[in-house]
């Protein structure tokens, strides 16, 4: 179901769902359901995605240079990005209701209102941002990871820029419950923190060359946050307090987090195409993709449902009952 492709840009279809239905018992009998959604352009690489406004989820398409939206019945939307092969990464949603979105090729952020309008700026010279979220001060914080940088945009565009250390490799962001910007530091094995004003700390991981990549505010007022060589889930309180949880998969090469609607946090797998759950308390359950190489990246929570990209060209939707 990945390895065809058709052509379709910047309109509207409703995708049929492949779907997937098995037991699943940690703990508990729940019943797991697992749809589906192929994308117009099966090469288009759906890569970040994140839940807006509207009540949709809205993903970036890394090779087809778009921005895609679908909805809880599985109708796409797909908008193209003005800049060329721009490279877009992660998105974000904002509190004024538009999404913030990385172009790391192009050196540029964009920003997509649900109404569909496009409008992008223009970083330093250099730039590759990667991350993005925004901060409790309404500006737009991301990861420079080529110039190993913090960045702060204002909402009309202004922008501060905050060095980290040489090789560091900031790459996924997000806002704490003590008000500062959490990251992780790829190629320098941290979790960073930068508070608004700017000052910066930075909290070695136990584990040597985990390469952490994605974080997330968790639940319990904690960072959560995955080691993609590592083969862990880590978690870092405010104060900088580290824990690890290894992965019942070897291999399993975690990339994104996020918290869900059910006090857990979720993560995509795709070393070993799954999706993983892990609770406050560390424990991990994964769930098998039924799509064979489906290399799961970016992950959201909406609607009572797990909501991820596939790069082979499909959103999926996990749902537990």
């Amino acid at each position: 179901m990945c390895f065809y492709r058709r052509s379709f840009s910047c309109c509207t279809a409703a995708s049929p769902p492949i779907q997937n239905k098995s037991k699943h018992t940690g703990g508990l009998a729940m019943q797991l359901n697992i749809n589906e959604y192929p994308l117009p352009d099966l090469a288009s690489g759906p890569y970040g995605i994140a839940r807006g406004a509207d009540g949709a989820l809205w993903f970036t398409e890394q090779k087809g240079n778009r921005i895609g939206r679908i909805t809880a019945a599985g109708q796409i939307t797909e908008y193209d990005v003005p800049t060329q092969d721009a490279g877009v990464s992660i998105i974000a949603a904002g509190n004024s209701g538009e999404l913030w979105f990385t172009e790391y090729k192009a050196g540029k952020i964009g920003k997509i209102t649900v109404q569909g309008e496009l409008t992008e700026y223009a970083l330093p010279a250099g730039s590759a941002p990667f991350g993005i979220t925004e901060g409790p001060d309404d500006a737009v914080w991301y990861t420079d990871m080529a110039g190993h940088k913090i960045g702060r945009m204002s909402r009309s565009g202004e922008v501060a820029e905050y060095e980290l250390p040489s090789g560091s490799f900031p790459s996924f962001i997000t806002e704490g419950s003590d008000g500062a910007l959490w990251f992780t530091q790829n190629q320098s094995n941290a979790i960073g923190r930068i508070a608004p004003e700017g000052g910066i700390r930075e909290f070695q991981i136990p584990t040597s060359q985990s390469g952490p990549v994605g974080i997330a505010a968790g639940p319990d007022g904690a960072l959560w946050f995955v080691e993609i060589n590592g083969n862990q889930i880590g978690r870092i309180t405010v104060s900088g307090e580290i824990c690890e949880y290894p992965l019942p998969s070897e291999n399993a090469r975690p990339h994104a987090i996020t918290s869900g609607e059910d006090g857990a946090l979720w993560f995509t797998e795709w070393g070993a195409n799954q999706i993983g759950r892990i609770t406050v308390e560390g424990d991990i359950t994964e769930y098998p993709i039924p799509a064979e190489y489906a290399e799961p990246h970016g992950i959201a929570a909406a609607g009572g449902g797990i909501w991820f990209a596939e790069e082979c060209g499909q959103i999926g939707r996990l749902t537990i009952r």
